[in-house]
């Protein structure tokens, strides 16, 4: 095969044996006869795939009873107001950490909907670190406090054990870019969403899990489509769900299964990572714009000594199959973005190319 390395932040690369295995499929699934593209939503086979993917997750995420998995549309950016309109509905107050491009563009949204407070923000070192804050800095009276595990765009995270605080108060989570990558302890939050076009599935569905005690009433006006209690009470079949992208959810969680889980997928990633970064570290031609001890396993964005040679750069990158390292419209630069399915190869060819080029243009 002649596949390129996609270093794209999304949609990303996603595992050959699924990408494989959904080819083999295509046609005729299971002999059915038919495409799970073209299968009934209501059928006995397309609600085997549905089950099992829920299942899936379940076991690999260890979500706990007291949860709902949902299957939901309109990525991250959707989530971004139903958030605020079913949960910011006692006290209608929300605290927002800000992170990144995509924490603000949710506390920009949530501000229509309620009393909506900025914790603490990166923003004065173009969110290249993570604030550091206290149960103390959060409103006891707020309904939740949202955050953001990854971001794509600076590439910086929330690790597992840096978790805020919040003293009882709901904390949500946007795990687009980093779900499934390291072992986060669901009983810390009360929601997690994430678009899967980074580490699950292709892009158009969105994973949703919620505390059962969360679900309730919206706010007034709140469009049915937009509350959660819709989508448990169907068990997220209310409308016609995007069933391809849960089936290549299925094949992806079954891929990571078969790995060993999370714990095997994360020291894979750290070992990825760890490689990245310490070539960048240890040359004088590269420099890393992330704070080391708040960098991303997922996203790893750096430059060249200008930004002529960051174009040169990705230019000559395309002609060693090693596509998409053009870093962000907003910042420039350079951006390697390793999800889940970026095998080790992809780096060392990545490092091969780095060294090669830093040769070239001294």
């Amino acid at each position: 095969m002649n596949r390129i390395y996609n270093f794209s932040a999304g949609p990303s690369v996603l595992p050959v044996s699924v990408l494989e295995k959904a080819a083999n499929e295509l046609v005729n699934y299971q002999d059915q006869g038919l495409s799970v593209m073209e299968m009934s939503h209501r059928s006995a086979a397309y609600d085997e795939i549905h089950q099992e993917a829920i299942a899936l997750l379940r076991k690999l995420m260890n979500i706990p009873d007291n949860y709902e998995v949902l299957f939901l549309t309109g990525g991250a950016s959707t989530q971004f107001a139903m958030v605020p309109l079913n949960l910011m509905t006692k006290n209608h107050k929300a605290d927002y950490l800000i992170t990144g491009s995509w924490a603000n563009k949710a506390y920009q949204q949530a501000k229509e909907y309620g009393d909506v407070r900025i914790v603490a923000s990166s923003k004065d070192q173009n969110f290249t670190y993570i604030p550091k804050t206290t149960a103390a800095d959060y409103r006891k009276e707020a309904d939740y406090i949202h955050i953001c595990t990854n971001n794509t765009i600076y590439g910086t995270r929330i690790k597992p054990d840096q978790v805020p605080q919040v003293d009882g108060v709901p904390l949500v989570a946007d795990m687009s870019s980093n779900i499934l990558s390291e072992e986060y302890d669901v009983n810390k939050f009360g929601l997690i969403y994430a678009g899967t076009q980074k580490n699950m599935a292709p892009a158009g569905l969105t994973v949703a899990i919620i505390r059962k005690d969360l679900i309730g009433p919206a706010q007034d006006k709140t469009p049915i489509m937009l509350q959660y209690k819709t989508h448990v009470d169907s068990n997220s079949l209310y409308n016609t769900p995007p069933t391809y992208n849960i089936y290549m959810l299925k094949l992806v969680l079954e891929w990571l299964e078969e790995l060993g889980g999370i714990p095997a997928m994360e020291a894979i990633n750290k070992e990825k990572a760890q490689k990245l970064y310490q070539y960048i570290d240890e040359s004088p031609f590269y420099k890393g714009t992330a704070r080391p001890e708040d960098r991303s396993l997922m996203n790893v964005p750096f430059l060249t000594p200008s930004p002529e040679l960051d174009a040169k750069f990705i230019e000559g990158a395309k002609k060693r199959g090693l596509e998409n390292l053009k870093g962000h419209r907003s910042v420039g630069g350079i951006r390697a973005s390793i999800y889940n399915a970026m095998p080790i190869e992809g780096i060392d060819t990545l490092i091969d190319y780095m060294a090669q080029f830093a040769k070239d243009n001294k």
